[in-house]
């Protein structure tokens, strides 16, 4: 199913751990929210309420041992409950979807950081989403050994869950993964430095964020 088959826009973020993808999204939503644009925000693993359980066990340390195609498959259950009662009807009324992570993630982790394949999942996750994708994806590309710096300065070293407690050579297939995603679809990928000012991060968000709503009819004369 194509993007332009849905009225509403539906933007993605990702990248590796710490990499601020959520303080981004989250801005995002508010400023969508204050130009009185209907947004729907959600993430993932998790989403809806079977979702959210599928989180806390994916994201929890006591399964650390958990085989990388169980992990997977947990992934893309999360995400089909995820496109069906959440992002498809949020984009079918016209709605603006911001997610905190998608289909792209299960590509880089459990793809090339596990080792499972890109093009093993890419199908997989087009059985699981209806082929339903973002308009856009902002990956916020970081080196991984900042990013978990920055984990550890922001909540301390032992806080990280089971995926942000993998060995830094895991994180770096993750993002190695992410960047070559991105070249292959290079009209949807926006990529960004996350060791930019914060600031100048949202002005970039926000320059094609505004693109997309013009061109889609739902900015309306609205600024973010």
């Amino acid at each position: 199913m194509s993007r332009s088959d849905f009225p509403g826009l539906f933007i993605s973020f990702e990248g590796v751990e710490g990499c601020g993808k959520s303080t981004q999204a989250r801005a995002l939503v508010g400023r969508l929210e204050r130009a009185g644009i209907p947004v729907v925000f959600s993430r993932e693993p998790g989403g809806t309420p079977l979702g959210e359980r599928f989180r806390e066990i994916l994201l929890d340390t006591e399964h650390a041992g958990m085989r990388p195609e169980t992990e997977l498959f947990l992934y893309l259950a999360s995400r089909a409950e995820h496109v069906d009662h959440v992002i498809r009807p949020a984009l079918e009324r016209g709605d603006v979807v911001v997610s905190d992570r998608y289909g792209d993630a299960s590509v880089a982790y459990q793809g090339g950081g596990r080792g499972l394949g890109l093009d093993t999942v890419e199908r997989l996750n087009e059985l699981a989403t209806g082929g339903v994708k973002p308009d856009v994806t902002f990956l916020m590309d970081l080196d991984p050994e900042e990013g978990l710096e920055r984990l550890v300065a922001g909540r301390g070293e032992h806080s990280r869950d089971r995926m942000e407690s993998e060995v830094l050579d895991f994180h770096r297939r993750v993002r190695e993964t992410y960047l070559e995603t991105s070249r292959r679809e290079p009209g949807r990928f926006v990529v960004i430095d996350a060791g930019l000012p914060r600031e100048r991060i949202t002005d970039l968000v926000t320059h094609r964020v505004d693109e997309l709503l013009a061109a889609r009819g739902l900015k309306r004369g609205r600024t973010l």
